[in-house]
């Protein structure tokens, strides 16, 4: 299974794509989809939806992972977030993508084992997990990789305890 992480945003939507075999996981790439400062809102979240369809086109992923939104004081930044959001939702269903959506304290308890852990051990765990040299960058993107290892831990688990199932008595 290959999965996309997206850590949402407008001015940069880090991505992750983790492929898990088993309870194996690798990272296969990272990176950040970059919208201009001085372009309109509108304009940044065509660019979004345009990137994520030719990042989906080249790498095929069978599931996107995508944090839920978490803001504390700035809403007018939240609010453009949400919108970026929605884009990339709405990009990922037109796609045929199953979505899943992760709160900040899933990502770090699947991670990092501990729901209140810091960015910085989150990060840290991340590279151990997948045997990186060091974390990824940009943070957005080290942020949508560990976003993308949770789904893929979170799905391996899910997995194994559905095949012990005896689907001829759940009928």
């Amino acid at each position: 299974m290959l999965v996309l992480g997206i850590d949402p945003g407008y001015a940069i939507v880090g991505f992750g794509l983790v492929e898990c075999v088993g309870p194996r996981q690798r990272l296969v790439g990272c990176g950040a989809i970059n919208t201009a400062a001085g372009l309109r809102l509108s304009t940044r979240l065509w660019q979004i939806a345009n990137d994520l369809e030719a990042l989906v086109t080249q790498f095929h992923p069978d599931v996107m992972a995508i944090e839920e939104l978490f803001f504390n004081q700035n809403v007018t930044t939240g609010i453009g977030v949400a919108q970026a959001r929605g884009v990339l939702l709405m990009t990922a269903e037109k796609m045929g993508i199953p979505i899943f959506e992760y709160t900040p304290s899933q990502v770090k308890q699947a991670v990092a084992g501990y729901g209140k852990a810091e960015k910085r051990q989150v990060m840290d765990m991340t590279k151990r997990i997948l045997g990186l040299g060091s974390v990824p960058k940009p943070d957005d993107a080290a942020d949508a990789v560990a976003i993308a290892l949770c789904h893929a831990r979170s799905a391996t688990s899910r997995l194994m305890a559905v095949d012990r199932i005896d689907r001829r008595k759940t009928v």
